[in-house]
């Protein structure tokens, strides 16, 4: 442990000095006196900067896609209104700027070494970061991005052709890895100097792009390969520490809701009530309860105090739909969503993070305050491919033509997920795991949603799926974002608080900055631009649950 920490203060101090001396407004369009040139820098600062810069843009923009979704709580009633274009000005920047040029930069100086692992894993990276931001944007800048000062408006390409560059540099990136480098990099964060790791990353990294477009073809080819993520071990993922300050290196979760103050923000109602409603045996490391109860649940007198919506009538939309509604029994106390009240003072009362996948604290029902350093002091991870997601991908592209043989890989990825969330229950060590639940609980728990997936008719057979994969993808909303604008299930999520609170987020406006300066980025009128793999009917049509 005190290795990594060591490692992490190194790579926030390099990526400090890289960060500070490449920042501008927009993709690089001014050229800093004081930063470092390929000529004069390392290509492990660059890469190091790099691997830590790309974590947080996948844990900052896979936060929205949660929420949206519902695996996080969303607290605007309006989608229109949800996001501000500047809300995205830093991801943005961090993609571009501090991730992609930070490895432009490092080839440079990694071909003429012969550094062709360094290159490899700039590659996947690369190709990570720049289809995410088609996936939550659309068309973006790519082929001429960070090339100033020689363009300083660089234009946009569409999102079928980066998708196409990116599978293409996932090609090279394979190929890379099997070249033999003159050195390895002196902090590979992900996977430590396993190349055949990587390459499984990158097929992986296809998989889901391929999903995405419906190329079952190309999808089924890497499958019949064998050479691609399926096991635990070899998920892609990052991996935080434990520091608090001066670099504070802790889960980005974490920092913000392990606080002197208590705990920020709310967790998801709909996510915590089909959790506990089905006995799913991941909840007490997904979710940390502070108190054991909550106003307004059965038994419970309400407080207008800490929770207002404890004293009112739910909306009549969730009357007739049968959700649950502001208070959940067991202390699990959280907002539907689209609550947009203010924030009582409810910090060291509402639930906090658990122990999966920010490292907070077990819920072994001690029903504690959270602290700085409880729990697991941060060090969780932010997942970007898993094994579990590839199952269901597996079971996804099934389901229209033959459910029963989707079934065993639903249950494959059940499985997957809850073998990995229960591994971390270790990392509270003053946790008293005993409460939790034992492997028959599991075991159960997988053959119940066997059952429920065998009775269910029609449509429901998709709402399992669904439901299923978006409990596994606590800590990574992209891959549910992406499954919702594909099938549209679960088509019984939980709608918002607000009855018409407008047409659901396809693609989300773009950064302010990016919009202001870049004479080719026209900002759009709405949240209903479809990206180019959307092919489902055009809001709000689609997709039914809003």
């Amino acid at each position: 442990m005190m290795k990594k920490i060591i490692k992490y203060i190194t790579v926030a101090l390099v990526a400090g000095v890289v960060f500070n001396s490449c920042e501008s407004t927009e993709l690089d369009l001014t050229s800093d006196p004081n930063a470092l040139t390929p000529s004069q820098a390392n290509p492990d600062f660059y890469l190091n900067a790099a691997q830590q810069r790309f974590a947080e843009v996948v844990q900052e923009l896979g936060e929205d896609g949660a929420e949206v979704v519902r695996i996080e709580n969303m607290g605007t009633r309006n989608y229109q209104n949800a996001y501000s274009p500047a809300n995205f000005d830093t991801a943005w920047e961090r993609a571009y700027q501090e991730t992609i040029k930070n490895l432009r930069d490092m080839n440079v100086l990694a071909e003429e070494a012969e550094l062709y692992y360094h290159i490899g894993m700039g590659q996947v990276m690369e190709a990570y970061t720049i289809t995410l931001l088609v996936d939550y944007f659309g068309d973006v800048p790519y082929s001429e991005a960070i090339q100033a000062p020689d363009i300083l408006n660089p234009n946009i390409d569409s999102g079928a052709d980066i998708y196409a560059a990116a599978l293409s540099l996932l090609d090279e990136a394979i190929a890379n890895f099997g070249k033999t480098s003159s050195s390895l990099p002196d902090i590979d964060f992900y996977y430590n100097g396993n190349a055949q790791a990587w390459i499984k990353a990158a097929n992986t990294l296809k998989l889901r792009l391929h999903v995405n477009t419906g190329n079952t073809a190309a999808f089924n080819s890497i499958i019949s390969s064998g050479n691609y993520i399926q096991t635990n071990d070899e998920d892609f993922q990052f991996t935080w520490g434990v520091n608090e300050v001066q670099p504070d290196t802790r889960h980005p979760e974490y920092n913000a809701k392990y606080t002197n103050q208590g705990t920020e923000q709310y967790m998801s109602i709909w996510l915590m009530d089909l959790m506990q409603t089905t006995d799913d045996p991941r909840i007490r490391y997904y979710f940390y309860r502070q108190s054991e109860t909550t106003p307004g649940a059965p038994g419970v007198a309400p407080n207008e105090e800490t929770l207002a919506c404890s004293l009112t009538t739910p909306p009549d939309h969730y009357v007739t739909g049968g959700y649950a509604y502001c208070s959940l029994p067991n202390g699990y106390w959280g907002r539907n969503h689209g609550n947009d009240e203010g924030i009582p003072p409810d910090g060291f009362l509402k639930t906090a993070p658990g122990v999966y996948p920010a490292a907070g604290k077990y819920d072994d029902s001690s029903f504690g305050e959270v602290a700085l350093g409880a729990g697991g002091g941060g060090a969780g991870i932010t997942p970007m491919l898993l094994a579990s997601t590839v199952d269901f991908w597996r079971a996804e592209l099934l389901m229209a033509s033959n459910p029963v043989a989707a079934r065993p890989f639903i249950l494959s990825g059940i499985q997957k997920s809850i073998d990995k969330v229960t591994e971390f229950g270790s990392l509270d060590t003053e946790a008293d795991l005993s409460v939790g639940p034992t492997p028959t609980d599991e075991s159960t728990f997988v053959a119940i949603i066997g059952t429920e997936f065998d009775d269910a008719e029609g449509t429901d057979k998709w709402n399992v799926l669904a439901d299923q994969l978006f409990v596994s993808l606590k800590g990574n909303g992209h891959d549910a974002y992406n499954f919702y604008r594909r099938t549209g299930y679960p088509n019984d999520l939980e709608p918002s608080l607000e009855p018409d609170p407008g047409a659901f987020i396809r693609s989300f406006f773009y950064p302010a900055n990016a919009a202001s300066n870049n004479q080719f980025i026209e900002q759009k009128s709405g949240v209903t631009v479809q990206v180019f793999w959307d092919t489902n009917p055009a809001s709000p049509a689609f997709p039914p649950a809003n």
